[in-house]
């Protein structure tokens, strides 16, 4: 790639692209972004009616799109999204988790499977997910993108009983930068993005304009040195790097896309 053509780095036009969590508010920005920029995509996600929204959206944009209702909760489910990528579009280039969860409570009132279940979610998928997508990768031979989705929440500790959430996401960012390390000479990048709140359907009761939601934001705005929350395009730009040649020297990182606040 000519560093004369600089925006051509950036090119992912004919790209395969394997989303899961698709439905989700980090997915769904995942799945407009890369159908906007020309990938062919598979999209994955537990719940089917939300899914076949974002597909549709997709599809009427000009994406070509497969979705697959299933979430990567096991072995079998992880490679049988990589095998429906490979088998719908012949390759696979581009794996984005945005799929996981969050389940609030202070230590002494959270149940252990509860802890365990935001585990598994967050970090056994993510895991997952990237063992099948690299096992094609590496037989492929043309190299990769894995963006896996942290949290501030993974540097940073937080008082309101996320516990599970913080741990959960502080092991996202071992994983990323381990396989960034362990796959680096296979040409396959493993990079994290890590948002602060941006808004989306579960956050966005603190984007209006009620005295509670004031008093929140207000006191996190104190720690973001941007002065507001995220919203969604804030997280279009790292992703479309971390999925592009522009990335191909950059692994094993944790982008914070947060504002500023991990940096205060």
């Amino acid at each position: 790639m000519s560093i004369s053509n600089p925006l051509g780095m950036f090119d992912v036009k004919g790209k395969v692209a394997l989303i899961t969590g698709a439905s989700g508010a980090f997915g769904m920005v995942a799945a407009r972004v890369l159908a906007g920029a020309g990938c062919k995509l598979v999209l994955a996600a537990g719940n089917a009616g939300a899914l076949a929204d974002i597909a549709k959206e997709c599809r009427d944009g000009g994406a070509d799109v497969l979705e697959v209702n299933a979430r990567p909760d096991s072995e079998d489910a992880c490679a049988g999204l990589v095998a429906k990528a490979e088998e719908a579009f012949g390759s696979l280039d581009i794996l984005v988790v945005a799929s996981g969860m969050n389940k609030v409570a202070k230590i002494d009132e959270m149940e252990p499977e509860t802890f365990l279940s935001v585990m598994d979610a967050n970090v056994t998928q993510s895991w997952l997910m990237a063992r099948a997508a690299t096992k094609l990768m590496k037989v492929q031979n043309t190299g990769g993108k894995i963006v896996l989705v942290s949290s501030a929440r993974g540097l940073l500790g937080h008082p309101a009983g996320y516990t599970a959430y913080c741990a959960s996401k502080s092991a996202v960012d071992g994983i990323t930068k381990a396989l960034g390390c362990e796959l680096g000479p296979s040409g396959i990048t493993v990079n994290a993005i890590a948002p602060t709140v941006f808004r989306s359907p579960l956050t966005q009761w603190m984007f209006e304009d009620d005295d509670n939601a004031k008093a929140v934001r207000a006191g996190f705005l104190a720690r973001v040195p941007k002065g507001r929350l995220g919203e969604p395009e804030d997280l279009a730009g790292p992703l479309l790097f971390l999925s592009s040649k522009a990335s191909d020297f950059y692994t094993g990182h944790i982008l914070y896309a947060d504002g500023g606040y991990t940096a205060g």
